[in-house]
């Protein structure tokens, strides 16, 4: 589906098959001197086509296109290499990018989510089944680093970038003042609260994420233009229904450590969810995944608060009230 929103910017929905997500909100900027693809798809056969199709239906020649990748999930950069032509830029932020150049594969992570109680048979389950193992870009093309506070021009548009990390470490959105526009990636969502998950030790990604939805909180913005579902105009009201979540989430994690010690494997299936399955034991292992490096986020930052303990017994790590 192709959605005009303003002179020369253009929203081209992406199917996200098999995912909770559902879509993708991919955007394009058409101009005289060039053109400006924003986001991508998972690297998979629907999304190609859905995305050529629309990319035909809209005139677009990709070897007047560059690429900007808000961060590095599959969702989002996975079509970087079938859609980057060669001598086009591909923009991304430095964080991101040092990751995935350096990308060995999930053997870290296996080793932290077994300490933090997921169970060993279904940790590689998880990983064999995650996006970044199945759709994402089957090469890295030649990255343009963007940095905190540089801009891009595309005809009319003059975007200027704002890290914003939580979702990923270096997530970063556009913002376009004099129309009024945010490209907010995965950092603000309307219908659906971005995913904060930690797996590993020197990072407090939702400590992160807060500290970014206020740097976000005051700029001028009519419209934005999220990484999913819909678009929408109030982005102060949309910051401040997040801000509450997270404590709300926060609060639960504590009144779940009220009744003693917990690895976060055990504290996640305790915590609410809004997914469509009885009990912890019906979720795919995917989504136990995803629920319990959130519940890592949140028990990491409680702890950075001084709220919870971490202690390790018999190989485990398990968070405690202070």
């Amino acid at each position: 589906m192709i959605e005009a929103l303003a002179s020369d910017l253009f929203r081209i929905e992406i199917p996200l098959p098999e995912s909770p997500l559902k879509s993708l909100n991919s955007y394009l900027i058409k101009a005289a001197g060039g053109n400006l693809l924003i986001d991508t798809g998972f690297n998979r056969p629907e999304c190609l086509a859905a995305m050529q199709t629309s990319l035909n239906d809209l005139e677009v020649d990709l070897d007047r296109t560059d690429l900007y990748i808000t961060h590095l999930h599959a969702d989002h950069f996975g079509l970087v290499s079938e859609l980057a032509a060669s001598g086009r830029k591909v923009y991304f932020n430095r964080p991101d990018a040092q990751i995935v150049l350096a990308w060995s594969g999930f053997d870290a992570h296996v080793r932290y989510a077994a300490r933090h109680g997921f169970p060993p048979h279904e940790i590689r389950q998880a990983l064999a089944n995650h996006p970044a193992s199945k759709y994402d870009a089957r090469r890295i093309p030649a990255l343009s680093i963007l940095d905190e506070g540089d801009s891009i021009r595309i005809g009319d548009y003059h975007f200027r970038c704002i890290a914003t990390p939580g979702h990923t470490r270096g997530h970063m959105c556009l913002h376009e003042p004099s129309r009024r526009i945010l490209l907010s990636g995965d950092h603000v969502l309307h219908d659906i609260t971005p995913n904060i998950q930690c797996w590993q030790d020197d990072i407090d990604p939702l400590a992160d994420y807060l500290h970014s939805l206020e740097k976000v909180r005051n700029l001028e913005v009519d419209l934005v233009l999220p990484g999913h579902r819909r678009l929408f105009l109030d982005l102060k009201s949309r910051i401040d229904q997040l801000e509450a979540h997270h404590r709300e989430r926060a609060h639960e994690v504590l009144a779940i450590l009220g009744s003693g010690p917990k690895t976060a494997y055990q504290t996640a299936p305790e915590m609410t969810w809004d997914i469509q399955f009885d009990s912890w034991s019906d979720f795919p292992v995917l989504q136990k995944w995803f629920a319990t490096g959130e519940t890592l986020a949140h028990l990491r930052y409680l702890e950075k608060a001084g709220k919870v303990s971490a202690a390790v017994a018999d190989d485990r790590v398990l968070y405690a009230l202070n």
